[in-house]
């Protein structure tokens, strides 16, 4: 039905969505169906979404908007050796936009689009039972991908974010997640802004070689 090679190529972070344009449901469904198949540990399929939109999304962002303002949120530092990473593709976007580093205020604006899901119509947060581990982080990660390339096939745009999972009292208190699950980040889909700088970014890669080795002997 759909080139994968294509869908995987094409699938980006879009930072800028149309919001006043809905989401088909039936899409996001057929999505949705296809991600399901993702392998997992022992096939405990460790994904948990919860999805909102219209009135009930714009309650969360606002709310997320209110905590951003107030405190910082709760997201690990990068290890320093791989600093360089978060440093860089942030030159990339708000060098996309037009925002100099020393510009605080543009910034401070820009970063504050991650609690409105940049503007998508669809927020979805992710989430994992706290009692399950590693392992199973690797099938909520095998999910969400499968998930991102079926949207892209069909023709949606999205962004994983996870900036949402900063704030996962507010995510909770809003969406009624209990405390058995651990908020694992958020998902942005709808359609992007085709005109919007930062959409165009294309974060570069690794040379397979940096990543990958083969033992033979």
């Amino acid at each position: 039905m759909h080139d994968l090679e294509a869908a995987i190529l094409a699938r980006h972070s879009t930072r800028l969505f149309r919001p006043n344009k809905p989401v088909p449901r039936q899409l996001v469904d057929e999505a949705l169906e296809l991600a399901i198949h993702a392998p997992s540990n022992s096939n405990v399929q460790p994904w948990q979404v919860v999805f909102t939109t219209g009135p009930a999304r714009d309650r969360l962002v606002k709310a997320l908007l209110a905590e951003a303002q107030a405190t910082d949120p709760q997201i690990p530092p990068l290890p320093a050796q791989f600093e360089h990473y978060r440093r860089d593709v942030g030159k990339l976007v708000y060098g996309a936009m037009g925002i100099a580093r020393a510009d605080v205020a543009a910034r401070r604006l820009a970063v504050l689009r991650n609690w409105e899901f940049f503007g998508a119509p669809l927020a979805g947060v992710v989430c994992m039972h706290r009692e399950l581990g590693h392992a199973d982080s690797l099938g909520v990660g095998m999910f969400l991908q499968t998930f991102l390339l079926a949207l892209t096939a069909r023709g949606l745009d999205s962004c994983v974010q996870v900036s949402i999972a900063g704030y996962p009292e507010i995510v909770r208190e809003q969406l009624g997640i209990s405390d058995d699950m651990r908020i694992m980040c958020g998902v942005a889909v709808g359609y992007g802004v085709t005109d919007f700088p930062a959409n165009t970014v294309r974060s570069p890669r690794n040379p397979v070689s940096d990543n990958v080795s083969y033992l033979e002997d």
